[in-house]
């Protein structure tokens, strides 16, 4: 069962490896509208576990690029709160614990598997798209022995194991009613080699620690979702309700980057020239919150806002998606 009780507490929680580009700024406004149109509140949290990645300076960057949007949050590393750090890089104890408990329940087991032993599983059946292909379970069924002889020569990672026979079905808010079966993805990664905690733990951990009753976020991690249901599940709390913004395409259908132009908001507000105002109309255009483009700030947009006018499939930028912004051509349909 999906959460329903209050209060309603939003998240947007970057990763800052890179510049904020205009998808996931798409998807940070989403979020924001959502929660400030019920009247709940909204948690930054930076998803920076690979230190190799992330960098200061960019986690610097991705709050000030969001604050000339005109997107406020109640709780943050900026300015914190009760439910501090909101680093993920310092949460690593909360992590531990996590792991400890799952432990105690049997659901995870270490996997000594190399990249080249799962790339050779080529009859495994296909798994969730944004977390590659299925694992096909080698390491579950070890003995004690054989994972003592293992580990002389590699030091494992961490699975959790998933239900065979489990369906997992919830309600998107924008994709609807959806269902999957639990081991279509097969056991996934909860503790990589090197030390790092995985994405999939650390965000149900923080999520529920934090109170996040909705989380809206992009379509690419719509099929983490079952995989986190089970995290949740395990974990003993009641999940989120979970919402799907559209992908932005580049004009070739290809997921947005660097040859596309200037797709991140450094490059927009500083080589194109664009005030916030009208990125923001753009993006609330290429969402389908308006049937035009017109400049606004995301106040103007909250007392309109609904979620199910938000596209529900991915969005094509027209070829004259850069002339479209700076204002030197008039917008018509989105492309689906």
């Amino acid at each position: 069962m999906m959460r329903s009780d209050k209060p309603l507490r939003g998240r947007f929680a970057p990763t800052p490896s890179g510049k904020l580009h205009l998808g996931n700024a798409m998807t940070a406004l989403l979020a924001w509208l959502q929660m400030r149109a019920a009247g709940g509140e909204i948690v930054l949290r930076m998803e920076d576990l690979d230190r190799q990645r992330c960098k200061p300076e960019l986690a610097a960057l991705l709050l000030t690029e969001l604050k000339w949007l005109g997107l406020d949050w109640d709780e943050g590393p900026d300015i914190g709160g009760p439910h501090a750090p909101y680093e993920q890089s310092r949460r690593t104890g909360r992590y531990a614990l996590a792991l400890a408990e799952l432990a105690c329940q049997g659901r995870i087991y270490p996997c000594y598997c190399s990249r080249a032993d799962l790339q050779g599983a080529v009859h495994a059946p296909h798994g969730l798209a944004s977390e590659g292909p299925a694992y096909p379970g080698t390491c579950r069924a070890l003995t004690a022995d054989e994972r003592e002889e293992r580990a002389r020569r590699k030091t494992p990672s961490l699975r959790f194991a998933m239900s065979e026979t489990a369906i997992y079905r919830f309600r998107d808010g924008i994709a609807g009613e959806l269902t999957y079966s639990g081991g279509a993805g097969g056991d996934f990664v909860v503790k990589r080699a090197d030390g790092i905690v995985a994405y999939q733990l650390a965000v149900v951990t923080d999520d529920i620690e934090m109170g996040i009753s909705d989380v809206l976020r992009g379509w690419d991690l719509l099929d983490s979702t079952p995989r986190q249901l089970a995290l949740y599940e395990a974990m003993g709390s009641p999940p989120p309700r979970f919402a799907h913004s559209p992908l932005l395409l580049g004009e070739d259908g290809s997921r947005l980057s660097k040859r596309h132009g200037s797709v991140s908001l450094s490059d927009i507000r500083e080589s194109l020239g664009v005030r916030p105002q009208r990125l923001v109309g753009f993006m609330a255009w290429l969402a389908g919150l308006r049937d035009r483009i017109e400049e606004t700030t995301p106040g103007e947009l909250v007392s309109t806002f609904d979620l199910s006018s938000v596209r529900r499939q991915a969005v094509t930028l027209p070829d004259d998606w850069m002339d479209l912004l700076k204002g030197n051509a008039r917008s018509g349909p989105i492309d689906e």
